[in-house]
């Protein structure tokens, strides 16, 4: 691949979605949630000010598992099946279709990316300035599960624009992965537990963690977020399961690479091969 010619086209994908309302959009959604659960996260205690942030970081996990996927999963799938004039034209290029595809989806990353680091950064930087600065390292660590969750859903949606190919097909899709990872996959896995044994569902469980980016990023920011005692004696076991807190994260975090690499291959597979 000509890293050149994918720079000039991250650059090009990276202007255009820097103008878009939506990236916009999203720096404030995701700025005002870390400030509001972190101003308000304890109102039902009758307590309203500034949470830490460990705390601010565990209550905002929930929300980002379900709004990280669907705005990742929309903005990439918008991305490969924008306007078919211009989509002909830059394939019509002496340029590798791999190469527009990873040019595409880096410009786009850099943007999306970029985003939520502004909004969960602004956020990060009021919250410490009334809190101090403890937890902040849980608080990255945080962030960084979900950029890379980020990355995996923006791979996924890649891979959906081009098996899709038209905008309303691809967002069919994009809804049907959504619903799939977010809220169908682990109700499966746990049905299929009920099938196995003991010892062989407490393995399968451990081991069906690797199969959704979103269970990753979950398990990842609990271990990052607290002693494995924060979610009892499962994540316990998991973590010795795993090989200790630092080896664990380390895994999870590199199955979380393995679903950016693996669906990017699989799209840039099916693209070299589609007639466009």
């Amino acid at each position: 691949m000509d890293f050149g010619t994918i720079r000039i086209i991250a650059g090009h994908d990276l202007t255009i979605n820097m103008r878009n309302r939506w990236i916009v959009l999203f720096t404030a959604m995701f700025g005002i949630l870390a400030l509001a659960i972190s101003y308000f996260g304890l109102l039902t205690e009758a307590v309203v000010g500034f949470q830490g942030f460990a705390r601010t970081s565990a209550s905002l996990l929930n929300l980002v598992l379900y709004l990280v996927p669907i705005v990742s999963l929309a903005m990439s799938t918008l991305s490969c099946t924008g306007g078919r004039e211009a989509g002909e034209i830059l394939f019509s290029q002496p340029v590798s279709r791999t190469e527009i595809l990873v040019g595409k989806l880096l410009g786009l990353l850099l943007s999306v990316a970029g985003s939520t680091l502004l909004g969960f950064g602004l956020a990060g930087l009021l919250i410490a300035s009334q809190v101090g600065m403890e937890g902040l390292s849980r608080y990255l660590a945080f962030v960084g599960y979900a950029l890379l969750l980020e990355c995996s859903f923006l791979a996924l949606g890649a891979t959906v624009g081009v098996l899709g190919r038209t905008r309303a097909r691809s967002f069919g899709y994009s809804l049907f992965v959504w619903f799939f990872f977010v809220l169908f996959y682990d109700l499966l896995a746990m049905g299929i537990t009920f099938l196995l044994r003991e010892r062989a569902a407490n393995t399968f469980i451990f081991l069906s963690l690797f199969g959704n980016p979103v269970d990753l990023a979950r398990v990842g920011s609990l271990i990052a977020l607290g002693d494995p005692s924060i979610f009892g004696y499962a994540g316990a076991a998991l973590v010795k399961f795993l090989g200790g807190r630092g080896q664990s994260a380390l895994l999870l975090a590199g199955g979380l690479v393995l679903w950016i690499a693996v669906p990017l291959g699989f799209a840039a597979r099916i693209l070299r091969r589609q007639d466009i």
